[in-house]
């Protein structure tokens, strides 16, 4: 039997083998959708119209932390970014160096996006800027009204308040009613040049840099999800779409490796991808669990606010039905949860929450989750 799916994802380079044929999910026949991340997202948690797709790891951890996500995650990590370029202030506000935002007014899109979740866990830990330190001002870029794709339930400490109706925080920031914009974007006002808007770190890739070589993380923005019920009904299935995608991006950076002519419009490609190498490994945008382990969540992120802030890693698929007990993810608690089936293997090391899956009835190996589901749930043959 061939599995009929409908995957969503973003335009990039590391999915395009995958969306041209080069390389395909085992046992399966996938309709790709390249699409927009906020669509995706808002179409994913709001009505589970996927099968696969990306998914903010924010977002994700919330809805497993609440025990009502429709997916579960493989550890696929379709975008990853450092976010020093993630706030951008005015040049009138006294603001030169992080710790100068305590008291100022920040606009945001949406208070739980990944990217403002880990720049603010930077300017806390590195720079002493408690999140309640700020005022933060929601609303839409260029579109007034936007709003929370998923509820969430704030400290009390923590002052976040919508734009007046009709204003956006690019024209709030142009205008001078709030002091800097934090997001996964730079307003348009930045990108136009405005002379008084400038990035929050006035070098911000040497500010990253810095913080990688202390650290050891290169921020996960997202995860890929699949619909926990076709988890649950063909456990082989985790297995083969991790594969797939890891070969997918194997050869989209055997591409970009191949510098006999520019496969991307950017200049100085060959050099930055050696920088790359040799500051973070030649597998530097790495999926699965063994490469990531210095992702350790911080306490920080915890403080931004209860469930609403990943812990991560967080419970992926592979054979698994998280029960009840176990839908208190990490990120609303910091505790490992017990489980009401023996198909999830947790535990801490240094600090770190683990998962691995395997079959109950099967054994426990060393596996990971998805290494694990391949060894014991090989896929059916193509029909």
């Amino acid at each position: 039997m061939t599995l009929s799916l409908s995957v969503a994802i973003g335009d990039y380079d590391r999915m395009r083998p995958l969306v041209d044929g080069a390389v395909r999910i085992d046992a399966a026949n996938a309709h790709f959708m390249l699409l927009e991340p906020e669509e995706i997202f808002f179409r994913a948690f709001r009505h589970a119209e996927f099968d696969i797709c990306e998914l903010s790891l924010s977002s994700y951890s919330m809805k497993m932390a609440a025990g009502t996500s429709p997916y579960i995650a493989v550890p696929v990590f379709p975008s990853r970014a450092f976010r020093h370029t993630c706030t951008v202030v005015r040049t009138d506000r006294g603001i030169t160096k992080p710790a100068d935002l305590r008291g100022k007014r920040i606009g945001i899109p949406e208070y739980q996006l990944t990217a403002n979740v880990w720049a603010r866990a930077i300017l806390e830990e590195d720079f002493g800027l408690h999140p309640r330190d700020v005022t933060w001002v929601r609303g839409g870029y260029e579109s007034p009204g936007r709003i929370e794709k998923i509820a969430i339930n704030l400290p009390p400490d923590i002052r976040v308040e919508s734009a007046p109706e009709g204003a956006t925080i690019s024209g709030m920031l142009a205008a001078g009613e709030i002091d800097g914009v934090m997001g996964p974007r730079a307003p348009s006002c930045f990108e136009n040049g405005d002379p008084a808007i400038r990035w929050l770190f006035e070098d911000p890739t040497a500010a990253a840099l810095d913080w990688y070589s202390r650290t050891r993380i290169y921020p996960v923005m997202h995860v890929l999800g699949i619909r926990r019920s076709l988890a649950e009904a063909h456990p082989w299935l985790p297995a083969a779409v991790m594969k797939a995608f890891e070969a997918s991006k194997r050869l989209a950076l055997a591409k970009l490796t191949d510098t006999s002519a520019s496969k991307i419009t950017l200049p100085f490609t060959e050099e930055n991808l050696r920088r790359a190498r040799q500051t973070m490994g030649d597998d530097f945008f790495s999926y699965g669990y063994a490469a990531n382990r210095p992702w350790k969540a911080t306490r920080s992120r915890r403080r931004q606010g209860a469930n609403a802030f990943p812990y991560p890693p967080l419970p992926v698929a592979g054979g698994t039905r998280a029960g009840p007990t176990s839908r208190c993810c990490a990120a609303a608690t910091g505790r490992v949860p017990e489980l009401d089936r023996g198909d999830l293997h947790r535990w801490r090391t240094e600090g770190v929450l683990r998962l691995h899956a395997c079959h109950p009835r099967r054994g426990r190996g060393p596996a990971g989750a998805a290494e694990c589901a391949a060894s014991r749930h090989p896929p059916p043959r193509h029909t």
